[in-house]
């Protein structure tokens, strides 16, 4: 079987497509997010897994659960998933498809993970410096990772800088046996 982020591309490219054009990027993002989540829940799994459930069956389920964020387009996106039995790639294609928004609108989401949390004015900072690097808005997440010991690591997308002392420590560990 084709991987999932294979099968999961053309369908985000298409949503992409259609909300960039009707200018509803965060309209279809609220829907993507909401039926990841919806598909993710284990019951919901059970039931879209099971062949001798109607494929109609499950994807009103859907539409039901996920409530006023479903637009008729939302509901025929998930109706063709259902009918192709591509609700497992939702988490895959929402992905891809917030990978499409960020770059056209120019923003990255960056995570800090430090070993002390990150002050206001150290995020202030640092999300400057990435804007300046990777010319695009930030937003900043932060979380504590006490294992690193002292440093941070910084990931806005394919990038990661790893100032850890966790990591510099296993280096030296590393040119010290070598």
């Amino acid at each position: 079987m084709a991987e999932k982020s294979t099968i999961a591309r053309p369908y985000a490219e298409a949503i992409f497509e259609l909300a960039h054009a009707s200018d509803e990027l965060q309209q279809w993002s609220d829907l993507l997010q909401t039926v990841t989540l919806i598909t993710a829940n284990a019951d919901a799994q059970t039931i879209i897994g099971n062949t001798s459930v109607n494929k109609e069956q499950v994807a009103q389920l859907i539409i039901d659960v996920a409530g006023d964020v479903v637009s008729e387009q939302g509901a025929n996106l998930i109706k063709l998933l259902a009918e192709n039995r591509r609700l497992d790639v939702v988490a895959e294609i929402t992905e891809q498809f917030e990978t499409l928004k960020a770059e056209a609108e120019k923003t990255v989401e960056a995570e800090i993970i430090s070993a002390q949390k990150v002050s206001a004015a150290q995020q202030s900072m640092i999300t400057k410096k990435l804007k300046a690097r990777l010319g695009r808005e930030v937003s900043l997440k932060c979380s504590v990772d006490e294992s690193l010991m002292g440093g941070a690591i910084i990931k806005a997308g394919d990038m990661v800088i790893d100032g850890s002392v966790s990591t510099q420590l296993n280096k030296l560990s590393v040119e010290l046996a070598g």
